[in-house]
């Protein structure tokens, strides 16, 4: 008798112990269900390096698709933290950099939703890395970004006025708003320390309504307004009261349904901030004032922002909590970029 074998790749590539099927099965676990590697190791009942190694080749094949980068018009930048040891370099046996950076489709689908996907992620949180990713970048992808979204750091703006000069940058609305909290939150303290000579403690008019003063003025219950007013009612309150209805116009800027309307407080912010009696809020007027053009963009591209970024940090939290760490930044890129779907086949837009 005579045995033979027969090669077919549509069900197994050669010298593989997976089938596509088990290895379409093990990718869509990890994209769609949150799956980790030993998971779905331990259902198809074979190693760790198994799983990784058929998986490993299919992200790098999806990887190599040159269509992963076409059509985005909006991109935004975010940076995140992917180990918290030591930044040895990889040949010393460390990590590398702690911080990696990551730029996101923001593009708006044809139904008006934002794309919110993975392109890449690369090492370090500086303008030399957010650079070096847009030069390797075609002169396609550079000519169709149209906007970039961005949180207020000098770096990435040095970035993309050297290699996306044609594109709009505009300063995301939440990191601005959240300078402006953080500036009532600076005058408190101050406030505390200069009327009772101590930080905030229990009972103490101002530390009460610390995270009231952190609240937009339309979420506020009746009575968080009264025991806001009673606090602004002393005397040794007024510049927190004043650096609280500052902030609140900062908001206000940002929540007007009206564009036009919204730009001209945008406007006003940045002629009264800068020149306001108390430091703290004369020097969020200054840091807006140097990213004038940034800031007002909001408003002239519709309310353009960085928010995309966002649900795709909590994909890759999620991720690397269910992993329970990462100590290779190769996998860990690959494995990101799964899960935010940055690896998907884009729809036509």
């Amino acid at each position: 008798m005579r045995s033979f074998t027969e090669q077919n790749p549509a069900v197994a590539a050669a010298n593989k112990a997976l089938t596509a099927r088990a290895v379409a099965w093990a990718v869509a676990q990890m994209r769609r269900e949150n799956a980790s590697v030993r998971g779905v190791a331990r259902q198809l009942r074979v190693a760790w390096r198994t799983v990784w190694t058929h998986v490993e080749a299919e992200l790098q094949r999806r990887e190599q698709d040159p269509g992963r980068f076409d059509g985005v018009e909006v991109l935004g930048v975010d940076e995140h933290l992917w180990h918290h040891v030591s930044t040895k370099p990889v040949a010393d046996g460390g990590r590398g950099p702690k911080e990696l950076t990551g730029m996101v489709d923001l593009t708006r689908d044809t139904t008006g939703r934002v794309r919110a996907r993975l392109l890449d992620l690369v090492p370090g949180r500086s303008s030399k890395a957010y650079a070096d990713w847009i030069k390797e970048r075609d002169e396609q992808f550079r000519a169709e970004v149209k906007i970039a979204a961005l949180d207020p750091f000098a770096g990435y703006k040095k970035a993309l006025d050297d290699e996306l000069d044609d594109a709009t940058a505009v300063l995301d609305a939440f990191h601005v708003v959240k300078l402006g909290t953080a500036a009532v939150d600076d005058v408190r303290r101050r406030v505390q320390q200069d009327t009772l000579g101590h930080r905030g403690r229990k009972g103490d008019p101002l530390y009460g309504i610390r995270n009231i003063l952190r609240a937009g003025r339309e979420r506020l219950t009746d009575r968080q307004r009264s025991r806001l007013d009673a606090a602004f009612a002393t005397r040794e309150c007024v510049e927190v009261e004043v650096a609280w209805h500052a902030a609140q116009q900062l908001r206000d800027a940002y929540r007007h349904p009206n564009l036009v309307e919204g730009h001209k407080i945008a406007e006003k912010v940045l002629e009264s901030f800068p020149s306001c009696p108390i430091p703290e809020i004369a020097r969020l007027g200054r840091t807006l004032t140097q990213w004038r053009a940034a800031f007002l963009a909001y408003w002239a591209t519709g309310r353009s922002s960085n928010c995309g970024t966002e649900p795709v940090n909590g994909l890759i939290e999620l991720a690397r909590r269910i992993a329970r760490g990462f100590t290779n930044y190769d996998n860990y890129r690959l494995r990101m970029l799964l899960i935010a779907g940055g690896l998907d086949p884009l729809t036509p837009t």
